[in-house]
Protein backbone atom coordinates (compact mmCIF):
# COMPACT_ATOMS: atom_id res chain seq x y z
CA UNK A 1 0.00 0.00 0.00
CA UNK A 2 2.66 2.08 0.74
CA UNK A 3 4.54 1.51 -2.29
CA UNK A 4 1.34 2.34 -4.15
CA UNK A 5 1.07 6.14 -2.56
CA UNK A 6 4.52 6.85 -3.26
CA UNK A 7 4.24 6.26 -7.25
CA UNK A 8 1.35 7.98 -6.69
CA UNK A 9 3.46 10.90 -5.10
CA UNK A 10 5.91 10.56 -7.77
CA UNK A 11 3.41 10.74 -10.91
CA UNK A 12 2.07 13.93 -9.43
CA UNK A 13 5.08 15.79 -7.77
CA UNK A 14 4.90 18.28 -10.41
CA UNK A 15 1.70 19.47 -8.93
CA UNK A 16 3.61 20.92 -6.26
CA UNK A 17 4.52 23.94 -8.19
CA UNK A 18 0.97 25.43 -8.68
CA UNK A 19 0.52 25.34 -4.77
CA UNK A 20 3.66 27.48 -4.21
CA UNK A 21 3.78 30.19 -6.63
CA UNK A 22 4.58 32.37 -3.52
CA UNK A 23 7.50 30.74 -1.81
CA UNK A 24 10.75 30.73 -3.65
CA UNK A 25 12.02 27.52 -3.87
CA UNK A 26 15.56 28.94 -5.41
CA UNK A 27 18.44 29.99 -3.61
CA UNK A 28 18.30 33.16 -2.01
CA UNK A 29 22.06 33.27 -0.82
CA UNK A 30 23.71 36.83 -1.92
CA UNK A 31 27.31 37.16 -0.82
CA UNK A 32 28.68 40.86 -1.45
CA UNK A 33 32.06 42.35 -0.32
CA UNK A 34 32.14 46.33 -0.72
CA UNK A 35 35.85 46.44 0.25
CA UNK A 36 38.81 45.07 1.42
CA UNK A 37 38.82 45.79 5.22
CA UNK A 38 41.27 46.83 7.27
CA UNK A 39 43.96 44.59 8.62
CA UNK A 40 44.99 46.19 11.53
CA UNK A 41 41.55 46.31 12.69
CA UNK A 42 39.93 42.83 14.23
CA UNK A 43 36.93 41.43 12.70
CA UNK A 44 33.40 40.83 13.44
CA UNK A 45 30.25 38.78 12.15
CA UNK A 46 27.46 40.58 13.16
CA UNK A 47 23.59 38.63 12.76
CA UNK A 48 22.24 41.70 11.17
CA UNK A 49 18.72 41.97 10.30
CA UNK A 50 18.50 45.20 8.30
CA UNK A 51 16.46 46.68 10.84
CA UNK A 52 16.59 49.98 13.13
CA UNK A 53 18.47 48.03 16.36
CA UNK A 54 21.06 46.32 13.86
CA UNK A 55 21.79 49.13 11.48
CA UNK A 56 22.54 51.13 14.41
CA UNK A 57 24.57 48.22 15.69
CA UNK A 58 26.81 48.05 13.17
CA UNK A 59 27.24 51.18 12.54
CA UNK A 60 28.68 51.65 15.90
CA UNK A 61 30.52 48.58 16.12
CA UNK A 62 32.45 49.89 12.79
CA UNK A 63 32.52 53.49 13.65
CA UNK A 64 32.67 53.76 17.49
CA UNK A 65 34.27 50.42 18.43
CA UNK A 66 36.84 49.73 15.69
CA UNK A 67 35.52 46.74 14.16
CA UNK A 68 35.77 45.72 10.78
CA UNK A 69 32.20 43.99 9.99
CA UNK A 70 30.51 41.46 8.45
CA UNK A 71 27.24 41.98 8.54
CA UNK A 72 25.24 38.14 8.01
CA UNK A 73 21.64 37.31 7.65
CA UNK A 74 20.09 34.12 7.56
CA UNK A 75 17.10 33.48 5.49
CA UNK A 76 14.56 30.92 7.13
CA UNK A 77 11.76 31.78 5.61
CA UNK A 78 11.04 35.24 7.06
CA UNK A 79 9.36 37.92 4.67
CA UNK A 80 12.16 40.38 5.54
CA UNK A 81 13.84 38.75 2.84
CA UNK A 82 10.79 37.41 0.86
CA UNK A 83 12.32 38.50 -2.66
CA UNK A 84 16.09 39.59 -4.40
CA UNK A 85 14.69 42.90 -4.00
CA UNK A 86 14.21 42.32 -0.16
CA UNK A 87 17.63 41.46 0.00
CA UNK A 88 19.53 44.02 -1.91
CA UNK A 89 17.79 46.94 0.33
CA UNK A 90 19.29 45.11 3.25
CA UNK A 91 22.62 44.53 1.83
CA UNK A 92 22.50 48.56 0.84
CA UNK A 93 21.84 49.07 4.57
CA UNK A 94 24.67 47.15 5.53
CA UNK A 95 27.12 48.66 3.10
CA UNK A 96 25.64 52.29 4.23
CA UNK A 97 26.16 51.78 7.82
CA UNK A 98 29.58 50.64 7.46
CA UNK A 99 30.45 46.56 6.55
CA UNK A 100 33.04 45.80 4.59
CA UNK A 101 30.68 42.04 3.15
CA UNK A 102 27.62 41.24 3.49
CA UNK A 103 26.14 37.70 3.31
CA UNK A 104 22.51 36.53 3.18
CA UNK A 105 22.76 32.96 3.43
CA UNK A 106 19.49 30.50 2.30
CA UNK A 107 19.21 28.12 5.15
CA UNK A 108 15.79 26.73 4.80
CA UNK A 109 16.27 23.21 3.95
CA UNK A 110 18.99 23.08 6.89
CA UNK A 111 16.78 24.45 9.47
CA UNK A 112 13.76 22.21 8.25
CA UNK A 113 15.78 19.23 7.93
CA UNK A 114 18.19 19.24 10.58
CA UNK A 115 16.34 21.37 13.08
CA UNK A 116 12.09 21.83 13.00
CA UNK A 117 12.63 17.63 11.74
CA UNK A 118 14.70 16.85 14.81
CA UNK A 119 12.06 18.53 17.18
CA UNK A 120 9.53 16.67 15.59
CA UNK A 121 10.77 13.12 15.94
CA UNK A 122 11.97 14.20 19.38
CA UNK A 123 8.00 15.37 20.57
CA UNK A 124 9.42 18.61 21.39
CA UNK A 125 6.99 20.74 23.05
CA UNK A 126 8.39 23.31 26.11
CA UNK A 127 6.26 23.68 29.09
CA UNK A 128 3.36 21.57 27.02
CA UNK A 129 2.47 23.84 24.57
CA UNK A 130 5.38 26.01 23.14
CA UNK A 131 6.47 24.36 19.59
CA UNK A 132 10.03 26.31 20.30
CA UNK A 133 10.18 27.64 16.14
CA UNK A 134 12.37 30.85 17.71
CA UNK A 135 14.30 28.55 19.87
CA UNK A 136 15.56 25.81 17.73
CA UNK A 137 16.25 28.67 14.60
CA UNK A 138 18.89 29.89 17.19
CA UNK A 139 21.50 27.07 16.61
CA UNK A 140 20.92 27.17 12.88
CA UNK A 141 21.69 30.92 12.79
CA UNK A 142 24.08 30.73 15.24
CA UNK A 143 26.22 27.50 13.00
CA UNK A 144 26.67 29.68 10.33
CA UNK A 145 27.34 32.39 11.90
CA UNK A 146 30.55 30.92 13.27
CA UNK A 147 31.31 28.92 10.56
CA UNK A 148 31.52 32.40 8.66
CA UNK A 149 33.80 33.54 11.18
CA UNK A 150 36.19 30.98 10.92
CA UNK A 151 36.25 31.57 6.61
CA UNK A 152 36.80 35.34 7.69
CA UNK A 153 38.87 34.90 10.35
CA UNK A 154 37.11 36.61 12.99
CA UNK A 155 37.66 36.24 16.14
CA UNK A 156 34.45 38.28 17.45
CA UNK A 157 30.25 37.86 17.21
CA UNK A 158 27.94 39.67 17.78
CA UNK A 159 23.95 39.58 17.76
CA UNK A 160 21.23 41.92 17.89
CA UNK A 161 19.43 40.40 21.16
CA UNK A 162 18.11 42.18 24.19
CA UNK A 163 19.49 41.72 27.99
CA UNK A 164 16.33 40.40 29.06
CA UNK A 165 15.11 37.58 26.54
CA UNK A 166 15.91 33.89 25.77
CA UNK A 167 17.85 34.87 22.60
CA UNK A 168 21.25 36.61 24.24
CA UNK A 169 21.50 33.19 25.88
CA UNK A 170 20.19 31.09 23.32
CA UNK A 171 23.07 32.58 20.70
CA UNK A 172 26.06 32.58 23.18
CA UNK A 173 26.38 28.99 24.02
CA UNK A 174 25.85 28.28 20.83
CA UNK A 175 28.92 30.05 19.46
CA UNK A 176 31.04 29.19 22.24
CA UNK A 177 29.29 25.63 22.44
CA UNK A 178 31.04 25.48 18.86
CA UNK A 179 33.97 27.15 19.29
CA UNK A 180 35.29 27.99 23.19
CA UNK A 181 37.72 30.86 21.75
CA UNK A 182 34.78 33.02 20.18
CA UNK A 183 34.18 36.95 21.83
CA UNK A 184 30.86 37.79 21.90
CA UNK A 185 30.07 41.50 21.76
CA UNK A 186 26.61 42.18 23.18
CA UNK A 187 25.95 46.08 22.83
CA UNK A 188 22.56 46.04 24.70
CA UNK A 189 24.64 44.87 27.90
CA UNK A 190 27.73 47.95 27.65
CA UNK A 191 26.55 50.71 29.94
CA UNK A 192 27.81 52.89 27.64
CA UNK A 193 26.00 51.62 24.28
CA UNK A 194 22.75 51.84 26.92
CA UNK A 195 23.20 54.92 27.93
CA UNK A 196 23.72 56.66 24.51
CA UNK A 197 20.38 54.74 23.15
CA UNK A 198 17.79 55.33 25.88
CA UNK A 199 15.31 55.14 23.49
CA UNK A 200 13.65 54.49 19.36
CA UNK A 201 14.76 58.24 19.02
CA UNK A 202 18.34 57.96 19.22
CA UNK A 203 18.56 55.07 17.43
CA UNK A 204 16.77 56.80 14.53
CA UNK A 205 18.95 59.85 15.19
CA UNK A 206 22.28 57.83 15.07
CA UNK A 207 21.19 56.21 11.90
CA UNK A 208 20.47 58.98 9.87
CA UNK A 209 24.02 60.56 11.54
CA UNK A 210 25.34 57.90 9.28
CA UNK A 211 23.12 58.33 6.46
CA UNK A 212 21.67 55.08 7.07
CA UNK A 213 18.11 54.58 5.38
CA UNK A 214 15.43 53.20 8.01
CA UNK A 215 11.83 53.40 8.02
CA UNK A 216 10.65 55.76 11.05
CA UNK A 217 7.46 54.45 11.54
CA UNK A 218 6.64 51.72 13.78
CA UNK A 219 3.27 49.52 12.41
CA UNK A 220 2.74 47.83 16.00
CA UNK A 221 3.61 48.36 19.47
CA UNK A 222 4.59 44.50 19.87
CA UNK A 223 7.73 42.74 18.27
CA UNK A 224 7.70 39.88 15.81
CA UNK A 225 10.21 36.93 14.95
CA UNK A 226 9.27 35.10 12.21
CA UNK A 227 10.54 32.26 9.98
CA UNK A 228 9.30 29.09 7.78
CA UNK A 229 8.50 27.05 10.97
CA UNK A 230 6.29 29.74 13.19
CA UNK A 231 5.99 33.70 13.78
CA UNK A 232 5.69 34.92 17.14
CA UNK A 233 4.02 38.13 19.13
CA UNK A 234 5.66 39.67 22.29
CA UNK A 235 5.96 42.91 24.39
CA UNK A 236 4.38 46.06 24.08
CA UNK A 237 0.28 45.90 24.49
CA UNK A 238 1.16 41.64 24.92
CA UNK A 239 3.22 42.25 27.75
CA UNK A 240 0.01 42.94 29.97
CA UNK A 241 -0.98 38.95 30.02
CA UNK A 242 -4.66 39.91 30.48
CA UNK A 243 -4.92 42.30 27.33
CA UNK A 244 -7.69 40.12 25.54
CA UNK A 245 -7.47 42.68 21.99
CA UNK A 246 -8.50 45.41 20.30
CA UNK A 247 -12.21 45.24 19.80
CA UNK A 248 -12.88 42.22 17.46
CA UNK A 249 -9.35 41.23 17.05
CA UNK A 250 -7.37 38.65 19.28
CA UNK A 251 -4.78 39.60 20.77
CA UNK A 252 -4.41 42.91 19.35
CA UNK A 253 -3.58 42.67 15.72
CA UNK A 254 -1.19 39.72 15.66
CA UNK A 255 -1.88 35.95 14.79
CA UNK A 256 -2.81 37.50 11.67
CA UNK A 257 0.40 36.25 9.25
CA UNK A 258 0.08 32.60 8.69
CA UNK A 259 -3.24 31.66 9.81
CA UNK A 260 -6.97 32.57 8.62
CA UNK A 261 -9.34 33.89 11.66
CA UNK A 262 -11.56 30.61 12.57
CA UNK A 263 -14.46 32.37 11.02
CA UNK A 264 -12.93 32.98 7.53
CA UNK A 265 -11.85 28.90 7.00
CA UNK A 266 -13.24 26.96 4.87
CA UNK A 267 -16.36 24.77 6.32
CA UNK A 268 -15.19 21.60 4.17
CA UNK A 269 -12.04 19.89 5.95
CA UNK A 270 -8.79 19.61 3.94
CA UNK A 271 -7.90 15.66 3.77
CA UNK A 272 -4.18 14.95 3.30
CA UNK A 273 -1.93 12.01 4.06
CA UNK A 274 1.40 12.92 5.24
CA UNK A 275 4.49 10.13 4.73
CA UNK A 276 7.25 9.32 7.75
CA UNK A 277 10.74 7.38 7.43
CA UNK A 278 12.31 7.17 10.50
CA UNK A 279 10.21 9.85 11.54
CA UNK A 280 11.08 12.55 9.21
CA UNK A 281 8.11 13.61 6.37
CA UNK A 282 8.74 12.21 3.37
CA UNK A 283 5.68 12.79 1.42
CA UNK A 284 2.48 14.87 1.27
CA UNK A 285 -0.92 14.04 -0.12
CA UNK A 286 -3.80 16.28 -0.57
CA UNK A 287 -7.32 14.73 -1.38
CA UNK A 288 -10.61 15.96 -2.56
CA UNK A 289 -13.76 15.51 -1.30
CA UNK A 290 -14.33 12.12 -3.45
CA UNK A 291 -11.16 11.16 -2.21
CA UNK A 292 -8.84 11.38 -5.44
CA UNK A 293 -4.93 12.73 -5.19
CA UNK A 294 -5.49 16.18 -6.15
CA UNK A 295 -1.58 17.38 -5.21
CA UNK A 296 1.64 15.96 -3.93
CA UNK A 297 4.65 16.55 -2.61
CA UNK A 298 7.98 14.82 -2.00
CA UNK A 299 10.40 15.22 0.34
CA UNK A 300 13.34 14.85 -0.82
CA UNK A 301 13.67 18.72 -0.73
CA UNK A 302 12.07 19.20 2.35
CA UNK A 303 10.80 23.31 1.75
CA UNK A 304 8.36 22.67 -0.97
CA UNK A 305 6.85 20.17 1.22
CA UNK A 306 7.07 21.95 4.33
CA UNK A 307 5.40 25.36 2.89
CA UNK A 308 2.61 24.01 1.22
CA UNK A 309 1.58 22.55 4.50
CA UNK A 310 2.33 25.31 6.13
CA UNK A 311 -0.31 26.88 3.69
CA UNK A 312 -2.96 24.35 3.89
CA UNK A 313 -2.66 24.34 7.57
CA UNK A 314 -3.27 28.39 7.87
CA UNK A 315 -5.29 28.30 5.56
CA UNK A 316 -8.03 26.21 8.15
CA UNK A 317 -6.64 28.23 11.02
CA UNK A 318 -3.94 25.49 12.39
CA UNK A 319 -1.39 26.12 15.17
CA UNK A 320 -2.27 29.37 17.25
CA UNK A 321 -1.41 29.64 20.70
CA UNK A 322 -1.36 32.51 23.03
CA UNK A 323 0.61 31.45 26.29
CA UNK A 324 2.37 32.65 29.15
CA UNK A 325 6.10 30.57 29.21
CA UNK A 326 8.86 31.03 31.92
CA UNK A 327 12.02 32.36 29.88
CA UNK A 328 15.37 30.86 30.64
CA UNK A 329 16.45 34.30 32.33
CA UNK A 330 14.06 34.17 35.14
CA UNK A 331 10.94 35.98 33.88
CA UNK A 332 7.84 35.30 32.88
CA UNK A 333 6.62 36.47 29.69
CA UNK A 334 3.43 36.40 27.37
CA UNK A 335 3.81 34.87 23.61
CA UNK A 336 1.56 34.38 21.11
CA UNK A 337 2.50 32.05 18.06
CA UNK A 338 1.53 30.86 14.56
CA UNK A 339 2.84 27.33 13.60
CA UNK A 340 0.65 26.09 11.27
CA UNK A 341 2.91 23.29 9.50
CA UNK A 342 5.03 22.60 12.77
CA UNK A 343 1.47 21.59 14.48
CA UNK A 344 0.41 19.24 11.94
CA UNK A 345 3.16 17.71 11.70
CA UNK A 346 3.55 17.31 15.40
CA UNK A 347 0.22 15.78 15.43
CA UNK A 348 0.94 13.52 12.77
CA UNK A 349 3.74 12.42 13.92
CA UNK A 350 2.86 11.70 17.62
CA UNK A 351 0.05 9.48 16.14
CA UNK A 352 2.39 7.45 13.80
CA UNK A 353 4.62 6.91 16.71
CA UNK A 354 1.22 5.27 18.91
CA UNK A 355 1.75 2.57 16.30
CA UNK A 356 4.97 1.64 15.52
CA UNK A 357 7.02 2.29 19.39
CA UNK A 358 6.81 -0.05 22.17
CA UNK A 359 5.10 0.96 25.17
CA UNK A 360 8.29 1.33 28.01
CA UNK A 361 10.49 3.19 25.09
CA UNK A 362 7.97 5.76 24.43
CA UNK A 363 7.36 6.16 27.99
CA UNK A 364 10.92 6.69 28.59
CA UNK A 365 11.43 8.76 25.17
CA UNK A 366 8.63 10.93 26.69
CA UNK A 367 10.71 11.69 29.56
CA UNK A 368 13.44 12.72 27.25
CA UNK A 369 11.11 14.95 25.15
CA UNK A 370 10.91 17.35 28.52
CA UNK A 371 14.63 18.01 28.78
CA UNK A 372 15.14 17.42 25.18
CA UNK A 373 12.51 20.54 24.43
CA UNK A 374 13.78 22.45 27.62
CA UNK A 375 17.93 22.24 26.41
CA UNK A 376 16.67 23.86 23.27
CA UNK A 377 14.96 26.67 25.03
CA UNK A 378 17.42 27.61 26.79
CA UNK A 379 20.72 27.22 24.11
CA UNK A 380 22.06 24.06 24.61
CA UNK A 381 21.96 22.45 21.06
CA UNK A 382 25.39 22.25 20.97
CA UNK A 383 26.35 20.56 24.06
CA UNK A 384 27.32 16.87 25.21
CA UNK A 385 23.68 16.43 26.80
CA UNK A 386 22.22 16.99 23.74
CA UNK A 387 24.15 14.73 21.66
CA UNK A 388 23.59 12.28 24.52
CA UNK A 389 19.29 12.81 24.28
CA UNK A 390 19.91 12.57 20.13
CA UNK A 391 21.25 9.12 20.09
CA UNK A 392 18.57 8.04 22.35
CA UNK A 393 15.77 9.89 20.02
CA UNK A 394 17.33 8.24 16.80
CA UNK A 395 17.38 5.37 18.19
CA UNK A 396 13.63 5.14 18.96
CA UNK A 397 12.76 6.34 15.36
CA UNK A 398 14.15 4.17 13.54
CA UNK A 399 10.75 2.17 13.20
CA UNK A 400 8.64 5.00 12.80
CA UNK A 401 8.05 4.62 8.86
CA UNK A 402 4.15 4.51 7.43
CA UNK A 403 1.34 7.17 6.87
CA UNK A 404 -0.85 9.19 8.53
CA UNK A 405 -4.15 10.12 6.97
CA UNK A 406 -5.93 13.81 8.91
CA UNK A 407 -8.23 16.28 8.15
CA UNK A 408 -7.58 20.15 9.03
CA UNK A 409 -11.01 21.70 10.00
CA UNK A 410 -11.36 25.08 12.24
CA UNK A 411 -8.39 24.96 13.96
CA UNK A 412 -7.97 21.26 14.50
CA UNK A 413 -5.70 18.61 13.50
CA UNK A 414 -7.95 15.07 13.40
CA UNK A 415 -5.92 12.33 12.41
CA UNK A 416 -7.80 9.79 10.62
CA UNK A 417 -6.65 6.35 10.07
CA UNK A 418 -2.39 5.29 10.52
CA UNK A 419 -0.54 2.38 8.91
CA UNK A 420 2.94 0.49 8.99
CA UNK A 421 4.90 -1.72 8.03
CA UNK A 422 6.88 -1.43 11.29
CA UNK A 423 3.21 -1.77 13.34
CA UNK A 424 3.06 -3.35 16.51
CA UNK A 425 -0.66 -3.58 16.44
CA UNK A 426 -2.40 -6.79 16.23
CA UNK A 427 -5.98 -6.96 14.91
CA UNK A 428 -5.75 -10.56 16.06
CA UNK A 429 -5.04 -10.27 19.49
CA UNK A 430 -7.30 -6.97 19.78
CA UNK A 431 -10.17 -8.51 18.32
CA UNK A 432 -13.41 -8.54 20.27
CA UNK A 433 -14.45 -11.79 18.22
CA UNK A 434 -11.08 -14.12 18.01
CA UNK A 435 -8.77 -15.03 20.18
CA UNK A 436 -5.45 -14.52 18.50
CA UNK A 437 -3.80 -15.89 20.33
CA UNK A 438 -4.56 -14.27 23.75
CA UNK A 439 -5.50 -16.20 26.85
CA UNK A 440 -8.20 -14.20 29.10
CA UNK A 441 -7.55 -16.60 31.80
CA UNK A 442 -4.08 -16.05 31.84
CA UNK A 443 -5.66 -12.21 33.25
CA UNK A 444 -6.62 -13.47 36.84
CA UNK A 445 -3.38 -14.49 38.27
CA UNK A 446 -1.72 -11.20 35.95
CA UNK A 447 -4.82 -8.84 37.61
CA UNK A 448 -4.15 -10.96 41.58
CA UNK A 449 -0.13 -10.19 41.24
CA UNK A 450 -0.73 -6.22 40.64
CA UNK A 451 -3.22 -6.23 43.38
CA UNK A 452 -1.46 -7.62 45.97
CA UNK A 453 0.12 -4.31 46.74
CA UNK A 454 -3.05 -2.80 47.07
CA UNK A 455 -4.43 -5.79 49.01
CA UNK A 456 -1.36 -5.16 51.75
CA UNK A 457 -2.44 -1.48 52.29
CA UNK A 458 -6.13 -1.89 52.39
CA UNK A 459 -5.01 -4.61 55.48
CA UNK A 460 -2.51 -2.10 56.83
CA UNK A 461 -5.10 0.69 56.87
CA UNK A 462 -7.96 -1.33 58.35
CA UNK A 463 -6.04 -2.69 61.16
CA UNK A 464 -5.20 1.07 62.11
CA UNK A 465 -8.64 2.12 62.76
Amino acid sequence: MLALRRASVIARASAQKRCLSSVNLGDTSVSARFREPDPSKPKIVLAYSGGLDTSTQLAYLAHEKGYEVCAYIADLGQDDVVDAGAIEEIKAKAEASGAYAFECVDLRREFIRDYVYECIKANCLYEGRYLLGTAMARPCIAKKQVELAWREGAEYVSHGSTGKGNDQVRFELCYLGMDANLQCVTLWREPEYLAKFEGRQDLLDYAALHGIPVSQTKKHSYSEDENIMHISYESGELEDPAFPGVANEYPGLVLKKKTRDLKDTPDAPAKIELDFEAGAPVALREFDAAGKTVTASLGADPLPLFARLNELAGVHGVGRVDIVENRYVGMKSRGCYETPGGTVLAAAHLDLETLTIDREVMRLRDSLSLKFAELVYNGYWFSPEMEFIDAAMQHAQKPVSGTVALELHKGHVMPRGRSSPHSLYDMKIVSMDEEGGFVPQNSTGFIQTLSTRLKASKKRDAAAK
